[in-house]
């Protein structure tokens, strides 16, 4: 019956085929530029808005994307593509993602542009290097300034006040509650923070030096000597010209200008029969990971019911698992962790890390088959971190006296502001090492090596994606279309993805200072002992990424 309904439509569409080629051909004669607009948040695979989300701005969805730019490219009618990005919300991973895809326009015969019409930041500025030809604003500054982690550290302003944290962790990089703690960044945090700026610095002095007359030094004294405003920004070689909206098109030689989604539904049009149903389910972690269903986030009840919906359907052949998440819970983590693993037993499972698949991020990802990263996603932090703030002295400061009865030694310990005793941190240091030895064991299982050798490289130390790689807790480096790529050899089939939803909506993916924040607020906010908890929660980089990186 369906077969017939498909056939009966795509007939009464053959009677429009005349109408359909004419508006085609109309929207994109010989020699014409698809345009592009980049505004707002971009993310690897975005869902369709249910009807009452019509009104929400979508997000940017780079499959999508990839498949619109495969189209234009193959049509021999138009000369390229204009990108005109107003502003980029993701991490360098994100647009390390769209930088590529927008490169492949040039490597297959196209010509690429990008307009910065606002200007543009590091980010921005690091993607619109793909193009062979950069078109700024008048007045539009360029700032490619670099990456910068800043961390304000609590301890002095905590003991003036009479608060006395407590951090309990297992890892020697493990720094998410080191700002309660110390006066001044710890060895190792500076450590694992200056490779990761260097990653960053590195690819976006590379980027730089692709561009025409600039090396590597030069590109690194342009980065030094930003900002950079209209003609300065020309002078500098960091753009080919400056054009205002309505300047773009003869900037470019006088040349049509099309807009991308106007180009495509003339060429979609044209089509007959409907696209082969989604086979390879799009799992998403993004956010803090939490317990129940209420949290907006990574939050452990929609999550699970997404898995264990992928696993009872008969259509879904695979999954990819997209990650973007600093970290969290420690049981949630868990409870993810495992149906993860009862997945992967029945069907392909490939992880993708995103910006940022840092500590609980990773944990859940250690149950695909194979993990996929880009060179800059920010992960590991194999380790485990729990904080609490004991506020009696503050509040004997302030006239207040605590009076307490309980019935059970350990029965305080509900009071998470309360002072501790010698047992009690026995207590946390036990259950942190029973965690942390089961973060171990589980990363070991899923990357087939032994637990000692991920000690190695654990210790709650974050690598970058390429250094992840040399490490062995990655094995492919590139997007998301790479892992789903993987999930197809392992199926045999050209199934495409579809995203698994259940439950309140996902948050969306995390921009740095979210990541920061999220961290921070995961290192201190928790409760020593919560009832649907463990004492401890996944916490990854704390404030190391700060409001730069």
């Amino acid at each position: 019956m369906r077969f017939l309904l498909h056939l009966a439509l795509a007939l009464a569409r053959l009677l429009f085929v005349p109408l359909y080629l004419f508006r085609y051909l109309r929207r994109a004669p010989r020699g014409a530029f698809v345009v592009l607009e980049i505004d707002g948040a971009v993310d690897d695979l975005v869902p369709r808005p249910r009807f009452w989300e019509l009104w929400r701005k979508r997000a940017l969805s780079l499959h999508e994307l990839r498949r619109a730019l495969d189209e234009a490219c193959a049509d021999p009618r138009l000369r390229g593509v204009l990108v005109v990005l107003r502003s980029l919300r993701g991490g360098m991973a994100t647009a390390a993602s769209l930088r590529a895809m927008l490169g492949s326009v040039r490597a297959r015969g196209k010509e690429l542009a990008v307009h910065l019409p606002l200007g543009a930041d590091t980010r921005e500025l690091y993607v619109a290097t793909a193009a062979g030809r950069i078109i700024g604003g008048p007045q539009a500054t360029l700032a490619p300034v670099g990456f910068a982690a800043r961390a304000r550290y609590l301890k002095g302003a905590l003991e003036k006040a009479g608060v006395v944290p407590e951090v309990f962790a297992r890892g020697a990089y493990k720094s998410a509650g080191e700002l309660l703690i110390r006066e001044e960044m710890s060895a190792a945090q500076r450590e694992q923070l200056d490779r990761i700026l260097d990653g960053l610095h590195e690819a976006l002095v590379s980027a730089l030096a692709e561009r025409p007359g600039i090396d590597r030094a030069r590109a690194a004294a342009l980065i030094d000597g930003a900002p950079y405003s209209g003609a300065a920004a020309v002078a500098a070689g960091l753009a080919d010209a400056v054009a205002y909206d309505d300047e773009v098109a003869g900037a470019l030689g006088g040349v049509k200008l099309v807009p991308l989604d106007a180009y495509l539904a003339g060429r979609r049009a044209l089509r007959f029969w409907p696209r082969r149903a989604p086979g390879i389910a799009v799992i998403r972690v993004h956010g803090a990971i939490a317990t129940g269903s209420r949290f907006v986030g990574a939050a452990e009840g929609p999550i699970i019911a997404a898995i264990r919906a992928t696993r009872r359907s008969r259509r879904i052949r695979g999954a990819v698992l997209h990650v973007s998440s600093p970290g969290g819970g420690a049981l949630a983590s868990d409870r993810i962790h495992h149906e993860l693993e009862q997945l992967a037993r029945e069907k392909p499972l490939v992880a993708y890390l995103s910006d940022v698949a840092a500590s609980g991020g990773y944990y859940v990802a250690a149950a695909a088959h194979e993990i996929v990263a880009q060179p800059l996603s920010v992960t590991g932090s194999i380790g485990v971190v729990a904080a609490r703030l004991n506020v009696e002295p503050l509040l004997e400061r302030l006239g207040v006296r605590s009076v307490g009865l309980q019935r059970g030694a350990r029965a305080h310990l509900v009071d998470p502001l309360g002072p501790l005793t010698e047992g009690d941190r026995g207590v946390f240091e036990r259950e942190l090492e029973s965690a942390y030895q089961a973060f171990l064991a589980a990363v070991a299982r899923g990357r087939r090596r032994g637990v000692e050798e991920i000690r190695a490289v654990a210790e709650g130390r974050v690598w970058t994606g390429a250094d992840a790689r040399e490490r062995g807790l990655v094995d492919r480096l590139g997007g998301f279309d790479v892992a789903l790529e993987a999930v197809r050899a392992r199926i045999g089939a050209p199934l495409e993805p579809a995203l698994m939803r259940a439950g309140r909506r996902a948050g969306p993916p995390l921009d740095p200072p979210e990541v920061a924040r999220a961290l921070v607020a995961g290192a201190t906010g928790m409760p020593p002992i919560d009832r649907r908890e463990r004492v401890l929660a996944y916490c990854g980089l704390a404030d190391a990424l700060g409001e730069r990186v």
